[in-house]
């Protein structure tokens, strides 16, 4: 049994268990139904205001988020315009500097390049004059020997050697004989014989001459060789101490273009020498004899005194050999002169065709120049490219 005290009157009174349960059951029903009602109504309401909340938080948190990331956005712009004119002030500062190197290599290779023409017209005009006398001389030349019967060839170079002779007999060789070789009573004559003495008659330096020409007609050439042994003997039986061989045969021998040449391995003290040598032989053999002049005034006074003069004849003839040896010295060293002279000529040669080379590079380097642009000299840089993109 259960005892319940009425909450209106006080009293009490008794239930059984059963109905007990019963009771408590009811009223827990009822109450837990109102109280549950209650409760999620509460949890709805306080759910709905946590809701509210949250999305205003999450709304304000996302309006801040957007806020800061506009700014950063905006700050990147700033940056990124910064950049942007950095690098078209660094562009432009480029370009100005391209077109102004463009502009110094244009200017340079245009002055090189009058330069160049005028260096080219100069050496053009000196060759183009040292031509047109080479071809005045030839065309002389062949007009002379035109002209000329064979016998004639042959005594115009006797004619020439004898004027030059005479132009400077009268400073240079006062005292010399020159003259033709009239006497033929050996079956044979030479061409001149040239003779000097010293003031006691001693003989300072005799000298055969042969001159040998031959026209450009002439059908067979005759050589320089042909004529060595009859002048050897012409010089022998004239008693003449040298003898030389004045000679236009065999124009296209460098043996003896290049200078004065000395045969006397084949014939003693005989030479061989073109005409423009002519008397620079006679002056060389004559300084000789000048040089050796003492030994044969001594001998003659000796001579004259009846004296012994057998170790003068020996230093006379240690003399000659002396002479010999530094001669073929001066000899060699000559041809080697005129053998620079060919090089040099033939640098000049090479010059002019390095001029002439020179021109068409520098015609291809103006054409490439012409052709050269900004754009071009950036083609490859990915960064000028997209600047010129932009630029259209």
């Amino acid at each position: 049994m259960k005892k319940l005290k009425c909450p209106q009157c006080g009293t009490q009174f008794s239930v059984e268990n059963t109905d007990y349960v019963d009771i408590i059951n009811q009223v827990r029903n009822g109450e837990f139904e109102e109280e549950l009602k209650r409760r999620v109504d509460l949890i709805y309401t306080q759910t709905e205001k946590d809701i509210t909340i949250e999305k205003s938080n999450i709304a304000m948190k996302h309006k801040e988020e957007v806020s800061s990331l506009e700014k950063e956005l905006q700050v990147l712009k700033s940056e990124l315009q910064l950049i942007e004119q950095s690098k078209e002030l660094e562009f432009q500062k480029t370009v100005v500097k391209k077109e102004k190197e463009i502009t110094e290599l244009s200017q340079d290779l245009s002055l090189l390049q009058k330069q160049n023409e005028m260096d080219i017209t100069a050496l053009k005009s000196e060759f183009d004059i040292q031509l047109k006398m080479k071809d005045d001389e030839v065309a002389f030349y062949k007009d002379f020997k035109a002209k000329q019967s064979t016998k004639l060839v042959g005594e115009s170079l006797e004619k020439h050697c004898e004027v030059e002779f005479e132009r400077v007999r009268s400073m240079a060789f006062p005292n010399a004989i020159f003259g033709k070789d009239n006497d033929a009573t050996s079956g044979s004559k030479g061409d001149f014989i040239f003779r000097e003495f010293d003031d006691s008659g001693n003989e300072i330096i005799s000298i055969m001459f042969e001159m040998k020409n031959q026209s450009d007609e002439t059908m067979r050439k005759k050589k320089n060789e042909n004529f060595y042994k009859e002048l050897d003997k012409d010089r022998s039986q004239k008693d003449c101490e040298y003898a030389v061989l004045v000679s236009l045969l065999e124009l296209d021998n460098e043996l003896f273009n290049s200078g004065i040449v000395d045969i006397s391995h084949i014939y003693p003290k005989m030479f061989v020498v073109r005409p423009q040598f002519f008397l620079a032989i006679i002056s060389l053999l004559r300084n000789a004899g000048l040089n050796a002049l003492e030994y044969k005034q001594q001998v003659s006074l000796m001579k004259r005194q009846h004296i012994d003069i057998t170790t003068f004849e020996d230093d006379l003839s240690t003399f000659k050999q002396s002479f010999s040896r530094n001669y073929d010295i001066a000899s060699r060293k000559f041809i080697k002169a005129i053998e620079e002279i060919d090089k040099t000529i033939l640098h000049l040669q090479k010059t002019k065709d390095a001029l002439l080379s020179s021109e068409n590079n520098l015609r291809i380097a103006n054409d490439k120049a012409d052709k050269l642009t900004v754009k071009k000299l950036t083609r490859k840089n990915p960064t000028m490219k997209s600047k010129f993109d932009s630029l259209k």
